[in-house]
């Protein structure tokens, strides 16, 4: 005859395999956890270096992009970049930032008070560790990112329908403490002033 037996529980051997199955899962989720922590740090660094770079572009972009250092007596109204007959009073802007001329004494720097940048060319081989770290706009060096270094270069850029001359590409780079390079880039064009044709 047939018998029936009802099982009542787990056995001893069914208890110690399945905690040795949990243990080897648990374990392996723990060294994944473990592994994204420890390199959580990273998409900080990077995150950082691109916000500094992109307030540095936009500080950039944000500038005067004219035929004449906007010092010049006639950078308003000048529609070409020469010197006198209808371009500039004295001075041509050109790529750097300006040295010491007749309307302006000092030469030009990011931070000085009264002859800071005043044109987007004027930024061209900017890097911050020769002038003493990131800085606030007023100056002041941020010491918490003393671990990051930026450099801006302005070059030509040739863009359809648009004037050689009137465009200008600005790679903003910024270097943080792990040594991987952010680079953010725009493009600003003269817009003003126009001759008409």
């Amino acid at each position: 005859m047939f018998t029936r037996h009802n099982q009542r529980g787990i056995s001893l051997i069914e208890l110690v395999m399945f905690i040795v199955i949990v243990s080897v899962a648990l374990a392996g989720i723990l060294l994944v956890l473990n592994v994204t922590t420890k390199s959580s740090a990273d998409p900080l660094v990077h995150k950082q270096a691109l916000a500094i770079a992109e307030s540095l572009l936009e500080e950039v972009a944000l500038m005067p992009f004219t035929f004449c250092d906007p010092d010049d007596l006639n950078a308003a109204s000048a529609v070409s970049a020469t010197v006198g007959g209808g371009g500039c009073n004295s001075t041509v802007e050109a790529m750097g930032p300006e040295n010491a001329f007749a309307e302006q004494p000092t030469a030009e720097t990011r931070y000085h008070t009264t002859t800071p940048f005043d044109n987007v060319n004027d930024y061209h081989g900017f890097n911050s560790v020769a002038d003493g770290g990131i800085r606030d706009v007023t100056g002041n060096t941020i010491t918490a990112l003393s671990g990051y270094s930026a450099s801006i270069n302005v070059s030509n850029a040739t863009l359809p329908n648009v004037a050689a001359g009137d465009a200008l590409l600005i790679a903003v780079t910024v270097t943080g403490p792990d040594g991987q390079p952010v680079t953010v880039e725009g493009i600003r064009t003269r817009y003003a002033p126009r001759t008409l044709p």
